[in-house]
């Protein structure tokens, strides 16, 4: 059993979002959410690496993503609450060129460098 200091851990910023940031790596299982959340706990149903986000409803395609209280994208399939949220199902309505940049690493897909 994890003690509290290695218990997984999110913050909801805001009691409308409908994501959370994790705020260490987050392995499937039991997350505590923190900050202003609508319920304690969530349950990750996939790895959420630290610092982005899980999602804590089932959120269907082409809905706004919601942090800080207000819409930072859209998502591009449907999310299943619990899984991680990034640009791989979302992309944002502030950065044109999030839709080419690697999922993963951010790095651009669409830019060589030599």
């Amino acid at each position: 059993m994890r003690g509290i200091m290695e218990q997984q851990s999110a913050f909801q910023i805001n009691e409308t979002d409908n994501v959370a940031t994790a705020l260490q790596e987050c392995k499937p299982g039991k997350v505590q959410l923190l900050g202003d959340c609508t319920f304690p706990y969530i349950e990750a149903v996939t790895d959420i690496p630290l610092g982005h986000k899980i999602a804590l409803r089932d959120i269907s395609t082409g809905e706004s993503i919601i942090k800080y209280g207000v819409v930072i994208g859209r998502s591009t399939g449907n999310i299943p609450k619990g899984s991680w949220v990034h640009l791989h199902v979302m992309e944002s309505i502030y950065d044109q060129r999030s839709s080419h940049l690697d999922a993963v690493t951010g790095a651009p897909k669409d830019t060589q460098y030599i």
